[in-house]
């Protein structure tokens, strides 16, 4: 199912044309080695994956794209639908198989495969159906492609995050979860909507749970670099605590609301997984709220455990856990966010 290796073998019996084509100059040297080929394999070809697959070619973040599915008529028919634009896209070889193999070499792998969230369904019930099926996806990525950052997006995906480290036997820093990236991104859109300015002049976190359990850091909210809590205090502004929980409120129930709407959400978290994977393989070292091994990390000491964080992300994958300052009673909600999470893996034994 692999795209065939040259267009170029178009001459009698298969004859590579490109000799004709093109005549090389004199005294040349081999490509440097210090180059990088750059691969992600996207894992799943639903909506989520295909979302994503798109917007990686459209920013130019892959020289090879390989896409992994079970379903190979779905497989084939997204990889020829994402060849066929090749005269509008940057130049990327796009490769499928229902063959792991295929995803050799990868620098990145983002998996999407899993059962899709229905209307009204809380991510954790996800939980049962994922991990079997995460069983057999985790192992063929690390056997083919030992050295890559896995991404993993499947909900529920703080679980998911810690099924795949175990999995994987990759270092921690190594594997990351989608987490709170695209919750931050609602979350900032809710405050410049409500205060009438660009949403990339507001700087705010969802941490925690990716789901009903997740913190709204309110206290480390600026708007162009100035603190937005303690403005309002220092010019005696009252606001609202009921209001502030509104926000986070809207926010926890957006992607429901999508759901219910069109029956699954896609360009959002395409946006926000290419965002994460540029971060990573540009070694951007940006700060996202991603999924990563909390532990020690705000008094979670419980056990190990995956949930959002400000991270600084580069081509090492985690480069740190930025050291932001939270209230107590934000310490509280994180805490028991991570026990939350806690429960869900202690019934599945994990």
């Amino acid at each position: 199912m692999q795209k065939s290796s040259s267009a170029s073998s178009l001459g009698p019996g298969g004859l590579d044309l490109s000799q004709a084509f093109f005549k090389p100059i004199q005294d040349t040297a081999p490509p440097s080695p210090t180059k990088r080929h750059t691969k992600i394999s996207v894992i799943g070809v639903g909506n989520v994956g295909m979302a994503i697959a798109q917007t990686i070619l459209t920013q130019d973040l892959a020289d090879e794209l390989a896409l992994i599915d079970a379903k190979p008529d779905k497989l084939r028919g997204e990889m020829l639908d994402l060849q066929h634009a090749a005269a509008f896209l940057p130049r990327t070889k796009i490769v499928a198989s229902v063959d792991y193999s295929v995803t050799a070499g990868s620098d990145l792998c983002i998996v999407t495969a899993g059962a899709r969230q229905n209307p009204g369904e809380s991510r954790l019930n996800l939980l049962q159906r994922n991990v079997a099926l995460f069983s057999k996806i985790i192992p063929p990525l690390a056997k083919y492609s030992p050295d890559s950052i896995l991404l993993i997006v499947s909900n529920p995906v703080d679980v998911l995050t810690y099924v795949s480290w175990k999995l994987s036997g990759f270092p921690s820093n190594r594997v990351i979860g989608s987490g709170t990236n695209l919750d931050s991104s609602r979350f900032r859109f809710l405050i410049a909507d409500h205060l009438d300015v660009n949403a990339q002049d507001v700087q705010a976190y969802i941490v925690g749970e990716h789901g009903d359990s997740s913190v709204a850091l309110w206290s480390s909210i600026s708007i162009g670099g100035v603190p937005v809590l303690s403005f309002l205090k220092s010019q005696q502004i009252a606001y609202e605590k009921e209001t502030l929980e509104n926000i986070h409120k809207a926010v926890t129930e957006s992607a429901y609301e999508v759901i219910s709407l069109k029956g699954y959400t896609s360009w959002a978290i395409g946006y926000s997984v290419s965002n994460l994977a540029r971060s990573l393989l540009r070694d951007q070292r940006k700060i996202h709220p991603v999924s990563v091994l909390a532990k020690g990390f705000y008094g979670i000491d419980g056990g190990d455990v995956f949930l959002s964080l400000p991270t600084q992300l580069g081509r090492g994958g985690v480069l740190g856990v930025t050291n932001i300052h939270l209230t107590d009673e934000e310490v509280q909600r994180l805490r028991e966010s991570a026990n939350t999470i806690f429960e869900v893996q202690s019934q599945l034994g994990l």
